[in-house]
């Protein structure tokens, strides 16, 4: 029987989702100098990592008819619809909270939760999938992905936390779990072109990139900007380094 070395990150990943609320010490203001590490590793595997492999995959991207003229020399295009949409989303969750804020039911019950919790599990599914195609390169790189994406779900987990609170605990991480052991599974059974791999992962590097910038950049998180650099600039030297 086959064995998928990437089952033991992906259940990490789940992990992280299931146990992260328990690091209490990484809450409350000013932010957790952790959380603004984690947050500058991600964004550093993004731009050193995750882009230059997009770089290398436009001639995928190029080859596809329907791609030649909307998408010829513009992959990033979706990189900026990762980080447009998911903007939007933010934008929907703070301003139904505003309107709510006097009131008994927070956002946490109304249909906006189901909205953002729902975005985040198809962005789990994909990095799921994502994780699951690494197996393809070297175990290096999947490595890398994983520790980026295991520091990226726990800044996730706090904002979402902070958004949704108790349904977010009941329910929307189960559901983020569920979304990610499924991307992965799909690697199984779907096999998508390196075209579209190409594109999934550009609209991941922007979600990244925008739901770490969107935790950090609040002047009321009091955030770590020095923590924020050093995790940047250490991972960008490792990531340099192999």
């Amino acid at each position: 029987m086959e064995q998928h070395i990437s089952v033991w990150p992906i259940l990490a990943l789940g992990v992280i989702h299931l146990l992260g609320s328990r690091l209490r010490f990484l809450g409350g203001v000013p932010r957790s100098i952790w959380l603004s590490a984690a947050g500058g590793v991600s964004v550093a595997y993004v731009f050193l990592h995750l882009f230059p492999e997009l770089g290398a995959g436009q001639a995928h991207v190029e080859k596809t008819n329907w791609a030649e003229d909307f998408l010829k020399h513009h992959v990033y295009l979706m990189a900026l619809l990762g980080l447009a949409i998911f903007y939007g989303l933010e934008r929907a969750v703070v301003t139904e909270r505003r309107r709510q804020k006097n009131e008994e039911q927070m956002v946490t019950h109304s249909g906006i939760f189901w909205v953002h919790i729902g975005s985040f599990a198809i962005y789990n599914a994909l990095i799921g999938y994502i994780l699951f195609q690494r197996e393809e390169g070297e175990l290096q790189g999947m490595l890398l992905f994983s520790v980026a994406m295991a520091l990226h779900f726990i800044v996730n987990d706090f904002g979402l936390q902070e958004h949704h609170h108790k349904s977010y605990l009941k329910v929307g991480r189960w559901i983020l779990v569920i979304a990610l052991l499924l991307g992965w599974g799909t690697g199984f059974v779907v096999e998508l072109s390196e075209t579209l791999i190409v594109l999934v992962m550009a609209f991941v590097g922007g979600g990244i990139i925008l739901n770490v910038l969107k935790e950090e950049l609040p002047e009321d998180r009091e955030s770590r900007y020095w923590a924020f650099v050093v995790g940047a600039g250490l991972y960008a030297i490792l990531l340099l380094a192999l």
